[in-house]
């Protein structure tokens, strides 16, 4: 899907670096060509009205763990980081270049490598060749690294080739089998649970290693208050580390598991409350540089049984703009800072040169209603699964147009 003819994007409000402009945007050849208040559109350019909407950068969703282009499309999402865990794991160079070339035209899917074979957190896997073959990072899958040696030699060799390692926070030998966060609401329903502590002490871990190789690290999710001082410290100190987040973590604790809905059975599991207005200070503050959806959609076999045995995971493309917007509208943050989380941020760690309105840029954006009301129903979801904790929860904020490579999507 080439851009044939430019595309001139007008009556709309810029979400730039520098704030909300009220202007154009015109796009060429599939990138960006100019941005701003005098931009209008020439002879022969097909001509689109933002009718004094928000034109955004297109969201770059880091982290999911399966492709679902309708879901995607709905929710604004031109770019996608894949997780390496897949059946088979993404722990060869032909699969990863597979999955490189699999979301084109409309979608562009960049696959994070296996850190190890078979995500066994043993042998480190070919990550040069898999680099070659188009992974954009190089991930530890849905678990943590607990062979220290194998950790640090991964972080080294990433160094050398540049590589954002993006880790699962959590030490395994602590969590287990556990199926919530140790406290008064795992106790009173009996669930299997780990300290919240298992997360702080991957961190540190983690950044520690990270500090010693000078490797970017990211922690794909931090969902306490230790776990976000720790970050905030390392990156007082100059280390190259970031952290993410899921909706549900900042929008949900554990109160959300009293009825054992097993939709609100996550990997990490939902926190105290505590933890949870720490995350929305720390997405405040700059601390969290990325929010993501965590995309997991999960059947019916999945999740219909008891809590203990369920798969943990929701399905979160559809939902994943409206949860930020609806950040902005409790003034956590700005709209400038929204995009920062959801698209420039993500777009940095993948190295591409996507989510901003900025001239050179890839042409990947949005039509965006802040204000539009819909009701979260996962009966009408357009995700292979429908495991969402928010169902029929009343948002704001739809995608109106979506623009991919300078050409627009259908449906």
């Amino acid at each position: 899907m080439k851009q044939i003819k430019p595309l001139t994007i007008t009556h709309g409000k810029l979400v730039t670096s520098e704030g909300i402009v009220e202007g154009a945007v015109r796009c060429v050849g599939g990138l960006i060509e100019t941005v701003g208040r005098d931009v209008t559109a020439q002879d022969g350019d097909e001509v689109l009205s933002a009718k004094g909407k928000l034109i955004t950068p297109g969201i770059v969703d880091f982290g999911v763990f399966a492709i679902d282009k309708p879901a995607f499309h709905f929710g604004g999402i031109t770019r996608a980081a894949l997780m390496p865990d897949q059946s088979p794991p993404l722990d060869y160079p032909s699969r990863v270049n597979y999955i490189a070339k699999s979301g084109k035209p409309d979608l562009w899917v960049h696959p994070l490598a296996a850190a190890t074979r078979s995500l066994k957190g043993e042998e480190l896997a070919e990550i040069g060749l898999m680099r070659e073959a188009g992974a954009r990072g190089v991930a530890t899958g849905r678990k943590w690294i607990g062979d220290s040696g194998v950790m640090l030699r991964l972080l080294q060799y990433a160094a050398m080739l540049d590589l954002v390692v993006v880790t699962h926070a959590e030490d395994a030998a602590l969590v287990g089998s556990a199926a919530a966060t140790a406290g008064e609401y795992a106790t009173r329903l009996g669930l299997p649970s780990a300290p919240a502590e298992a997360e702080a002490l991957a961190v540190a871990r983690d950044i520690a290693l990270a500090e010693l190789s000078g490797a970017q690290l990211h922690l794909r999710q931090v969902t306490t208050a230790a776990g976000f001082d720790l970050v905030r410290a390392a990156k007082g100190r100059g280390v190259r580390v970031t952290c993410g987040i899921t909706p549900a973590h900042f929008m949900l604790s554990d109160l959300a598991t009293a009825d054992f809905r097993t939709f609100t059975k996550l990997s990490p599991p939902l926190r105290s409350e505590a933890d949870r207005q720490a995350a929305l200070a720390a997405i405040a503050d700059g601390t969290i540089d990325v929010i993501s959806s965590g995309h997991d959609p999960r059947g019916a076999e999945d999740k219909r049984l008891p809590f203990s045995d369920a798969e943990p995971g929701m399905a979160g493309a559809e939902t994943l703009l409206a949860m930020v917007l609806g950040l902005v509208r409790d003034d956590v943050i700005d709209l400038v800072r929204a995009f920062d989380v959801l698209a420039a941020n993500p777009a940095k760690l993948l190295d591409v040169p996507a989510g901003a309105l900025a001239s050179g840029f890839e042409a990947d954006l949005a039509i965006v209603d802040p204000e539009a009301p819909w009701v979260i129903d996962r009966r009408k979801m357009t995700a292979t699964g429908d495991n969402t904790p928010f169902d029929m929860q009343g948002v704001q904020g739809r995608v109106k147009a979506l623009i991919k490579g300078g050409v627009p999507v259908e449906g």
